[in-house]
Parts: C-alpha cells; structure tokens; sequence
C-alpha cells in the first residue's frame, strides 16, 4: 500500500478519508503546494521534523512561517535541529516533502503551532510528495493526536517569511 493510500485509509475512522487531494504536480515544498491548490502559502501546513535531544518532534506550522530557534529552546530546551532525511524515514516511513502528521509512530510527539489558528481550512501532506488533505486546524489537532499547540514561530516582524 503507498503512503497516501495509507494516510486515506488512517482518515476513514474520522470519515474524512474523502479529503484527500491527489495532485499530478509535486507539492513537495509550500510554494508548490499552495501553487497546486491556489491557495495563500499560510494554508500549507508544513510538517518540520526535529530531534529534541533524543525525542523525535514533528512540529506542523503555517506554511508562510519560520521556527523561532529561541522559542524553541525555551519550549524544548534544546536547540532546534532538524531531523536527517534517513532519521525521519527510520522513524516515520516518510520523505521529506511529504511528511505528515498522521498515523505516526507513537515514539514521534506531534506539536500543531498557534500560526495555524489564523486560518479556517489547512492542507498538510497526505504521504507524498503530490498530495494534501483538508482540515480545519481542530480536526488537524483531533485527526494527528497532538500532543498540544506550541508558539515556536516567527510571529508578525520577527521575521516571519511573507
């Protein structure tokens, strides 16, 4: 079964395994997939990967953002470091550009970021690199099994990738 076949089937418990979006571009990167769907890079959520120290963290963030390395020491104590493309496929099953936060390995903690609340309807990854699904960001939250929300973004003129 391939990734997105996976993922499509993991959704049906929520009946919203009909969300998912094939593409036959990539959406491998923000702007390819807001470019896919037509929508503003804040509505890609971007699913990061990391160690923090030894934990495997997934932080999903609005696409249009950038992690706070200071936020995230402060929250995690550790300095931001991103996962190794053979770390996350080990841990994950997934590649980058197509990383998504559902039905992961409970050994992975998954933290939604508050940049997503300032949108109504996101699109993280459906598996590959050619997919998204719709969500509102509570059903993101109920749909992934976060562990909770985290300000470790850029907010407005920190920076933030317009």
């Amino acid at each position: 079964m391939d990734s997105v076949e996976h993922v499509r089937r993991y959704l049906s418990q929520f009946g919203a395994e009909d969300r998912v979006i094939e593409f036959t571009v990539s959406s491998a990167t923000v702007a390819l997939a807001a470019q896919a769907l037509g929508c503003e890079e804040g509505r890609i959520a971007k699913t990061l990967s990391f160690m923090a120290g030894t934990e495997p963290v997934l932080i999903v963030a609005a696409g249009d953002q950038r992690i706070d390395n200071r936020k995230y020491k402060a929250r995690f104590g550790t300095k931001a470091r991103m996962m190794r493309a053979e770390e996350l496929e080990a841990l994950t099953g997934l590649h980058f550009g197509g990383v998504c936060p559902f039905d992961i390995p409970d050994t992975v903690s998954i933290y939604l970021d508050e940049s997503l609340r300032a949108w109504d309807i996101v699109y993280p990854a459906a598996g590959n690199e050619a997919s998204a699904v719709r969500v509102t960001p509570e059903e993101l939250e109920r749909f992934s099994g976060a562990k909770g929300w985290v300000d470790v973004c850029k907010g407005p003129g920190e920076g933030a990738q317009a």
